[in-house]
């Protein structure tokens, strides 16, 4: 079996569309629960990560805008752990790249790996907890964050406010320190970091934010510092019902056209793909026999963190990845599976092939194959027809057209 004998179905998927009609409203009537809180004159420090969040850029903009209103001089620190190869230059040039700069957001942005020591955790006296030299110095922190599952484990906390409070606000230094307790550490490590740093007295307050299954924004909710972590665990429950999946219990071949940090911050959603590539952590579903990817996004800056959950990648994608930068980030998660070098083959013809010889089917007839943009937006894929029954008879797919065959252009890439 070749790629010329397998017929493809465009599939509509029905994931929950919840979006948020008016999302400048919404935050203006959120910060309200600050108004009296921020005085005149204070300096904020507002957190912005390196997920790709809808209406990032919007949203910022709104939290910036309330505190200007209520008399305050915030600015922005970006807060991302490892992430931008470690470096204050690679941090900012990721926040810009989601239309967040000066000139936008009217306000400086002040990036930088230097951190303050804040003290130990009392039951682990030599984990140290760190935060940013400027958001220290500030007279107040002000979180943002979406809330959503994460992709190395599953708690009460997972990714989300309390995460940025320990992982992002504490920068490099406490990415490596976090990570360094591995998965169970992070379950467990990630709310008692952020509890500390609450009781600092540093955090004004935080804002969550929730997507639908179409990746739109549609919970926008603050809370005061000390309901953070609370009100951070509420909000995961929600975007757990609205996490859109592939609906399906197993697959031979998954085809993903790109991964980057932008789209998660594996690369390719763990949720989404069902491999965790972690030791002692269970995969989940669905489960799938091989796996292909076929190209980085630009906004990664050619860091192919989760490149080791795939099996084939062309020659193309290798071509592009910043091996320095990817394992700067692989190193610091201490997950060193997740950079291992899938098979890699000339093109893209050739990576559907190596996959559809090692998908165990022989018979187009009976090979469960998906090929997807990537684990961020799925509400449209592409199927076999040994998929179609799956998808339809359980309500979430929909047939927009048939009998779609591989093509690919003069270079062997897909289009």
């Amino acid at each position: 079996m070749t790629y010329s004998d397998v017929k493809l179905n465009r599939i509509k998927l029905n994931h929950i569309s919840a979006p948020l009609n008016d999302i400048d409203a919404a935050i203006i009537r959120e910060m309200e629960l600050f108004s009296e809180v921020i005085k005149p004159g204070m300096s904020i420090a507002v957190t912005v990560g390196s997920r790709g969040i809808s209406n990032i850029d919007t949203i910022t903009k709104g939290v910036l805008d309330c505190l200007k209103a209520y008399g305050a001089k915030p600015f922005i620190i970006p807060a991302m752990g490892s992430h931008g190869g470690a470096t204050a230059e690679g941090q900012r040039a990721i926040i810009a790249e989601y239309g967040i700069t000066e000139e936008t957001m009217g306000v400086s942005i002040r990036s930088s790996l230097d951190v303050v020591k804040l003290g130990t955790l009392p039951e682990l006296k030599e984990f140290s907890i760190f935060m940013d030299k400027y958001a220290y110095e500030a007279d107040g922190v002000f979180i943002i964050n979406r809330v959503k599952s994460h992709t190395d484990y599953h708690g009460q906390n997972e990714s989300g406010i309390a995460k940025m409070l320990c992982i992002g606000l504490g920068k490099h230094k406490q990415a490596l320190a976090t990570h360094s307790l591995l998965s169970n550490g992070l379950r467990e490590y990630v709310p008692k970091v952020a509890h500390a740093v609450i009781d600092t007295g540093h955090i004004v307050g935080a804002l969550g934010i929730v997507e639908d299954g179409y990746d739109e924004t549609s919970i926008i909710q603050v809370a005061a510092s000390n309901d953070i972590v609370k009100t951070d665990a509420k909000l995961l429950i929600r975007a757990k019902e609205l996490l859109p999946r592939l609906p399906f219990e197993s697959l031979d071949v998954l085809l993903v056209d790109q991964m980057g940090k932008n789209i998660s911050g594996t690369g390719m959603d763990t949720n989404i793909i069902g491999r965790v590539g972690i030791n002692n952590e269970p995969d989940g579903v669905p489960s799938i026999t091989v796996i292909c990817v076929f190209d980085i996004t630009p906004e990664c800056h050619g860091n192919a963190f989760g490149i080791g959950l795939s099996d084939l990648i062309p020659q193309r994608l290798y071509d592009k990845v910043d091996w320095e930068a990817t394992y700067e980030n692989i190193l610091t998660s201490r997950f060193l599976r997740r950079g291992a070098i899938p098979v890699i083959r000339p093109d893209d013809c050739s990576v559907v092939d190596a996959a559809l010889m090692s998908s165990g089917k022989s018979d187009p007839d009976d090979l469960r194959l998906v090929r997807i943009q990537d684990t961020l937006h799925i509400g449209e894929i592409l199927v076999t027809d040994a998929l179609l029954d799956d998808a339809i008879s359980c309500g979430k797919g929909e047939v927009i057209e048939k009998d779609i065959h591989f093509t690919f252009d003069g270079d062997g890439n897909m289009v």
